[in-house]
């Protein structure tokens, strides 16, 4: 197992932030340390759901963000909901834009990282590149900007746009193109871990069709880790 160590300690304040609700779905802020679903152990029950559930109860989870990445979470409150919003995601319908800081200076001002992913199974949960047997896995990336930190170590602020959902695709797309996001427990090196305190990344907008009513709803969180003011979502062109 890649994680022997992991103690699970979850942020407490705020406890729940939700950005928005009506009569077909939740839209929270999961902060970085709190796992989207349970665990299987009694110390990793508590969750983004599980606290979303003490005030909604039918509340179901449509996607996940990884324990360690912050951001915009959709969540369903009903079995229509739940299919209408899932399809949208199954059918990359949706529009993602996430935000991360990575060690070094990415020379490319934008690209491509079409990358096939599978678990790494004896180091579970990593996953890693396999061109055999991995799933299709792709994100667009634009730079910035790149700076050094305090201490005259460089990295870069990227923007992210997975146009597929595998696990972990960000966090292994940045380490294959030689800049693993800073904090990352599971694939930074030394250097890049010891940067940041959590991992810097970052789910900041996320725009989808609403399941009932049909206009879009555009949905964005400031960046924790960044003074940067990204335009809208919709905004960008590609």
């Amino acid at each position: 197992m890649a994680n022997p160590s992991f103690v699970y300690n979850p942020p407490m304040t705020p406890y729940l932030d939700i950005l928005y609700q009506d009569e077909d779905m939740v839209v929270a802020h999961k902060p970085s340390g709190l796992l989207s679903v349970p665990g299987k152990a009694l110390e990793h029950r508590d969750s983004l759901i599980s606290r979303v559930n003490r005030v909604y109860p039918t509340a179901t989870v449509v996607h996940r963000l990884d324990m360690a990445t912050s951001g915009i979470l959709v969540l369903a409150l009903n079995k229509d909901s739940h299919r209408h919003i899932s399809k949208q995601f199954e059918l990359r319908q949706t529009k993602k834009r996430y935000f991360a800081r990575v060690h070094g200076h990415v020379e490319q001002g934008s690209g491509e990282v079409n990358l096939p992913l599978i678990c790494d199974w004896p180091n579970r949960p990593k996953q890693m590149v396999d061109f055999e047997r991995g799933k299709k896995a792709v994100t667009h990336f634009d730079v910035i900007e790149r700076t050094l930190d305090e201490k005259e170590r460089p990295y870069s602020l990227v923007a992210l746009y997975p146009i597929t959902g595998r696990s972990h695709q960000l966090r292994v797309h940045m380490l294959a193109l030689g800049h693993p996001i800073l904090g990352d427990r599971l694939y930074a090196h030394e250097e890049a871990l010891s940067m940041a305190p959590r991992l810097q990344l970052h789910a900041e907008s996320l725009s989808f069709s609403h399941p009932t009513l049909g206009h879009w709803l555009h949905f964005n969180v400031t960046i924790p880790f960044s003074p940067y003011c990204p335009p809208p979502l919709s905004e960008r062109i590609e």
